[in-house]
């Protein structure tokens, strides 16, 4: 099947195919370390992670840079103020920052550029942009003449003639007034010899402009054109579009071929931002007594990466019990291994309930990686393989194809087996309670027997009797 995928550019669900056959270059706009991120930011990065294991999961050789940007009117001012360093202010939420991906199971990119390290292909850029009229300087500072660019606007569909100062948040704040317009954005801002952030130039002592950042380390290590472009749905205007003006006008090639954009994280009604207060962190959550697994699963699940995901704790609780449950089906399903027999018919309906649920899981990912309806899919298939368990109609055929199934949603998903690798211990009253209700079952008191598996039940332990013994698993 073809892998359509929604192109912010064209507007358009369409296919993602690559430039170059069976392999791809993905570029993800990654943090400004002035701060630790938040969850909101991490669900970003969660549904990043989902489309590169999917790409990679259909036989896509697949190659991630991450950007860090570690130079911007932020830091250098919370720098200033704490008398540190540039490197000093932003190691530490660095490594909070991959910490956080750690423990949410984002696979590392293959590069993680940082802006203090390309300075030199950002001043090559600007000269580039200067030499051909897309570019001029004013006060020491170098600005993009959006008028030289036809095209602008159209990834986020804007009417630029509508732009206006004030109107497009970070690009204000982190310009001059020295423009020939106000929609004209900074590509290397004047400085001064000693300042905390500063290289010397062409143009003069100064530093790069945030847009300018990502289109010359994207372009540096996937080429002056790539496959795949990602970032949050408030890097499309104006940090992506003033990306693709600056890279286009410097190449004359197409910059990017498809744009992926996730959807924000809303907390009490409004977007969990720094800015406004309203964000919880990862460490928060972890503190509170949450599994990163279960903050992962609920941020991949909650909703289509492409809609507005409303937060809230006790959504934590039912990602908790879905986890459970895919947990304890994989740990049934590997028991079945040595407990079953093969089954009679020639054909067990289990297993045919796997292929099917297989089948279902990546049309729903082929189809805009629409993961609620994937994730749907496998617990029809936990509904449906429990079913046939009890009554005794599945064997090690069925727990085969099953646990196989269970594997390729986990490539995705990458918490199953993880969750199911956990140790799990009975306190000493639960195991009072096992070791009474098996004497029960010696001294065949089958009433008093399933009084016991009723009260483990009850305090979450779920005990099933097979033919070579008891046994228990959390639910």
């Amino acid at each position: 099947m073809t892998f359509n995928l929604f192109n912010t550019m064209s507007g358009e669900v369409e296919p993602l195919t690559p430039l170059h056959p069976g392999r791809l270059g993905m570029y993800t706009c990654g943090p400004t370390v002035h701060d630790q991120a938040h969850i909101g930011n991490l669900r970003t990065y969660l549904a990043e992670d989902l489309l590169r294991r999917h790409l990679e999961a259909r036989g896509l050789q697949v190659t991630q840079v991450m950007n860090v940007t570690d130079v911007d009117d932020k830091i250098i001012a919370k720098a200033t103020a704490a008398h540190m360093d540039l490197h000093q202010f932003t190691a530490p939420f660095t490594e909070v920052f991959f910490v956080d991906l750690d423990r949410l199971g984002v696979q590392p990119a293959h590069h993680y550029p940082r802006a203090t390290d390309y300075i030199g292909q950002m001043i090559q850029l600007v000269q580039r942009l200067l030499d051909s009229g897309h570019a001029y300087r004013s006060e020491g500072s170098v600005y993009f003449r959006i008028s030289s660019f036809p095209g602008y606007g159209r990834l986020s569909h804007l009417d630029i003639s509508g732009l206006r100062t004030g109107g497009s948040g970070r690009i204000d704040s982190d310009e001059y007034e020295a423009k020939e317009t106000v929609r004209d954005f900074v590509l290397w801002k004047a400085g001064a010899e000693g300042d905390l952030a500063a290289w010397e130039s062409p143009f003069g002592w100064g530093r790069p402009g945030w847009h300018l950042e990502c289109s010359a380390m994207a372009m540096d290590l996937l080429g002056d054109s790539f496959d795949l472009h990602c970032g949050g749905v408030d890097n499309k205007f104006p940090h992506h579009e003033n990306e693709i003006a600056q890279s286009e006008s410097a190449t004359g090639k197409t910059f990017v071929k498809h744009w992926f954009h996730p959807e924000h994280l809303l907390i009490a009604g409004g977007k969990m931002a720094k800015s406004q207060g309203n964000f919880v962190t990862l460490s928060t959550l972890i503190d509170r007594g949450q599994s990163p697994l279960t903050v992962r699963y609920l941020l991949l699940t909650g909703a289509h990466y492409r809609h507005k995901l409303q937060f809230k704790e006790e959504l934590l609780v039912e990602a908790e019990k879905d986890v459970e449950r895919l947990t304890a089906f994989w740990k049934r399903c590997s028991a079945g291994l040595t407990d079953l027999l093969p089954t009679r018919d020639s054909r067990d309906p289990l297993a045919d309930a796997a292929r099917r649920a297989s089948d279902l899981f990546e049309a729903a990912l082929d189809d805009d990686l629409n993961m609620p309806d994937a994730i749907a899919t496998t617990f029809d298939l936990l509904r449906e393989g429990n079913r046939l368990l009890d009554q005794g109609r599945a064997g090690r055929q069925g727990c085969l194809a099953a646990l196989d199934a269970l594997r390729q949603v986990d490539t995705r998903l990458g918490l199953i087996e993880k969750s199911a690798a956990v140790t799990q211990e009975l306190s000493d009253a639960e195991r009072d309670l096992l070791n009474l209700r098996d004497r029960a079952r010696q001294d065949r008191d089958f009433a008093e027997s399933d009084r016991l598996r009723d009260q483990l039940l009850e305090s979450g332990v779920q005990v099933e009797d097979t033919k070579v013994g008891t046994r228990w698993h959390r639910v």
